[in-house]
């Protein structure tokens, strides 16, 4: 993790669940996180509502220019993503796995901003696969923010932190052969290892 509200929030995350594979959303102390809170958001894992935001914090819903609470997460990024990002949340509630991506938007005419995006699972209720924890971080802050909307985001890069890496690894070799499975990530991008990160070219790209 490159930023700091990442390598915050994950520390912190990791506190929490303790021996357990993650934590209780009622566990979450704001105060706990302030310094990171305005990134952070929390979905629920609703697949067929395209996982709706329960709640978002400030710098986020800037980012976008309104209010997210009850949009659905699919919907921040390109269409040809969506697929990649249902398939990676869904191994993060059923593999309970943490997730860190690399991100990217480009409004038009502005400058591109990069960012980390972090998955963490949340049980809810003893449910490992009704909440995520999540947070936007930004490479800086643009002039831009709270003005106008970032553009539909783009996935660049992806890891899967600790312990669970190496058993992603198997499954995404057995994904390949198995198309069908949650953890091919969409079931068509190419992955390549680049030291620490799996970078993959989505469907758009390789045609």
């Amino acid at each position: 993790m490159k930023l700091a509200a990442s390598r915050e929030l994950h520390s912190y995350w990791n506190l929490l669940r303790g021996g357990r594979s993650a934590p209780e959303r009622s566990e979450i102390d704001p105060g706990a996180i302030r310094g990171v809170l305005a990134d952070t958001f929390i979905l629920e894992v609703d697949r067929s509502k395209r996982y709706p935001i329960r709640i978002a914090g400030t710098r986020t819903n800037s980012l976008f220019a309104r209010e997210l609470k009850g949009a659905a997460f699919l919907d921040l990024w390109q269409t040809p993503d969506q697929r990649e990002i249902a398939a990676i949340l869904a191994s993060v509630a059923d593999e309970t796995v943490a997730v860190l991506a690399g991100v990217s938007t480009h409004p038009p005419g502005l400058r591109p901003l990069d960012l980390e995006l972090l998955l963490l699972p949340l049980r809810h209720h003893g449910d490992t696969r009704a909440r995520i924890l999540g947070a936007f971080s930004p490479a800086f802050l643009p002039s831009w923010i709270g003005l106008l909307p970032a553009a539909p985001m783009t996935l660049s890069s992806l890891r899967v932190l600790g312990r669970a890496e190496s058993s992603f690894r198997k499954q995404l070799s057995a994904a390949r052969d198995e198309p069908a499975r949650a953890m091919d990530f969409g079931r068509t991008p190419h992955f390549d290892r680049r030291g620490h990160l799996f970078v993959f070219t989505s469907a758009a790209e390789q045609r």
